[in-house]
């Protein structure tokens, strides 16, 4: 151990103490970001499945809507213009 110099001295040092503390540094901010971007996919599922039972609720009011003038047009023994009427006052608006 006569021979040590700076550098090897240095890099004994950097071994030993620099090189553990900087990977558990770096492993906690890995760890860190990993939760962030796990919770910002929670989040944005959430989101999404939101949306989708929102357009899920509208398609299936637009179908009702649908059904009840398909059976106006093929029903020739009422009047259009008083069932239409009636319908009208009878429904709730859409958003």
């Amino acid at each position: 151990m006569e021979n040590l110099n700076g550098f090897t001295i240095f890099m004994l040092a950097f071994v030993v103490v620099g090189l553990p503390v900087i990977l558990g540094v770096g492993s906690e901010i890995f760890k860190n970001w990993t939760q962030h971007k796990r919770a910002m996919a929670n989040a944005l599922s959430a989101q999404t499945a939101e949306k989708a039972a929102q357009y899920a609720a509208q398609t299936e009011r637009l179908e009702q809507r649908v059904r009840v003038l398909e059976r106006i047009v093929t029903d020739r023994g009422i009047d259009v213009a008083d069932e239409i009427e009636r319908l009208r006052d009878d429904s709730a608006p859409l958003n």
